[in-house]
């Protein structure tokens, strides 16, 4: 008979723990929570300090389509990539051309964090941004590319829609990884200083643009694996890259 009454009592506490916020919520504005509310409690928001760097992981999810048009953190512009009716239209045209040297497609099964959340019911859509699990994806180097995911819904659904029927449209390109580890991050933090193997810091990821100079590119990219001379052109050659000079400036990358 005790073990049953502590067991209630637990399960009751429980239940008030994820009641109260709610209830705190009501009793200040007078208003149920909106749908934008009850999806940032469904999917907890990464925290990132100003230098990049993930100081509270938020809930792992995992891609389901593929060809997710994504930037690197230093990118001020974000392509919107769009979903409507089932259907995924990644990111192209003008946007796409001029993040070209600075982006990458997310594939399927690649971990990302949600890391802004905004429901725009007039506009009937749902734009979530998303940045890079590094710790999720076994990365040695961090990269935490970002991509911005536009839900768009026809007339008059947000406005009737429950949480759960946005949560299953989310669901068909973004899953909750019921089986993802937020803890390597979390681990990664707490770990007192003295048991953490004394590594130089890591370097910010660094990109070529249109521009530079070879003494930049190899700073960036290191030594080529062999240089061409084409008449007024030197390309550099690495093992996935090719990288056009021209006068002593990049003019190409490939």
């Amino acid at each position: 008979m005790r073990r049953e009454r502590a067991t209630a009592i637990g399960s009751l506490s429980v239940l008030i723990g994820c009641v109260l916020p709610w209830a705190a919520a009501f009793a200040q504005t007078g208003q149920p929570p909106s749908l934008e509310e009850q999806l940032q409690a469904q999917y907890t928001l990464v925290k990132l300090a100003a230098d990049g760097h993930v100081l509270q992981p938020g809930t792992v999810l995992s891609i389901q389509k593929g060809g997710i048009l994504a930037v690197v953190p230093s990118s001020l512009i974000m392509c919107a990539n769009k979903y409507q009716d089932g259907s995924l239209k990644p990111a192209g045209g003008f946007c796409k051309a001029t993040v070209a040297q600075t982006s990458r497609d997310l594939a399927v099964g690649e971990k990302v964090y949600p890391w802004k959340l905004k429901v725009e019911i007039p506009k009937e859509k749902l734009t979530i941004q998303v940045i890079e699990c590094d710790a999720c994806n076994g990365a040695t180097q961090p990269s935490l590319y970002k991509a911005q995911i536009e839900f768009q819904f026809a007339k008059g659904y947000l406005e009737k829609a429950g949480v759960s029927e946005v949560e299953d449209v989310i669901g068909q390109v973004l899953t909750i990884d019921e089986g993802g580890d937020q803890q390597p991050q979390q681990a990664q933090d707490q770990q007192p200083a003295q048991d953490q193997p004394s590594e130089p810091p890591q370097a910010p990821p660094c990109t070529v643009e249109v521009g530079q100079s070879p003494d930049q590119v190899v700073q960036c990219l290191g030594q080529p694996e062999k240089k061409v001379k084409v008449g007024p052109k030197q390309i550099y050659v690495y093992k996935d890259l090719k990288v056009t000079f021209v006068n002593g400036k990049v003019s190409d990358v490939q």
